[in-house]
């Protein structure tokens, strides 16, 4: 099985760290982000595809061609046209059900395992703050109706994590707008909802990296995730 890792934003909100590498490069305990987020991924993963853009050259020249035993393909989205542009640059080499997975974030092991189960599927977590994520609308049976970005009031606090399993079908839809030219992952499985049942997997551990102050704790909660 294929897993792509979005890894091509430098990560603004990360201040100066991201001047001279890019956000997923950025250490924690001594390892860059993506070689905790690699370790973490099921065995079934055979392929990873990076999609690279922010000084691509970090990822490349340490993870190179192959890396613990898995083949990495890098794809490079120079047009920063959002999550579901970069899954369209892959097209031509993904095949049947692959795994994606953001870049910069910290997931469990076991929860990674769990999405393997499904032809369709999305990670989510119960957040405090619905105003700051992806929120999803699932009905009785756990799949996806909708998903709203970022709502003001929302009595729905499930918010989508990062790692989604898709399927070849995803192309059979057209990318939704999210403003700025770029075009949501989310949004557009959302879409696809309509047609197909979308599992909605509960995370156990989710460690999301958006500043300088999330990188640190990083450090502290690290081995939950191992």
């Amino acid at each position: 099985m294929q897993a792509v890792i979005l890894a091509a934003g430098r990560g603004k909100r990360m201040g100066n760290l991201t001047m001279a590498t890019t956000k997923p490069m950025l250490k924690i305990k001594g390892k860059p982000i993506l070689e905790h987020k690699i370790n973490a991924l099921p065995k079934k993963i055979k392929e990873i595809i990076f999609i690279v853009g922010y000084r691509s050259m970090d990822i490349i020249s340490h993870f190179k061609r192959y890396y613990g035993g898995r083949r990495i393909i890098y794809v490079f989205q120079t047009n920063l046209n959002g999550t579901g542009g970069a899954i369209h640059l892959a097209k031509s080499i993904l095949r049947d059900n692959f795994l994606v997975i953001y870049g910069d974030d910290l997931y469990s092991k076991k929860d990674i395992q769990k999405m393997l189960k499904h032809d369709l599927a999305v990670l989510a977590k119960e957040v405090d703050d619905p105003s700051k994520f992806g929120i999803i609308k699932k009905n009785k049976k756990g799949h996806i109706l909708d998903i709203i970005e970022k709502p003001k009031k929302s009595k729905d606090n499930l918010a989508a994590t990062g790692v989604f399993m898709l399927n070849r079908s995803f192309f059979d839809y057209e990318l939704v707008s999210v403003g700025n030219g770029e075009f949501g992952l989310p949004q557009t499985m959302a879409k696809m909802a309509k047609d197909h049942k979308i599992k909605v997997e509960k995370a156990t551990y989710w460690h999301a990296i958006g500043n300088p102050e999330d990188l640190k704790k990083a450090e502290k909660v690290l081995h939950k995730f191992i």
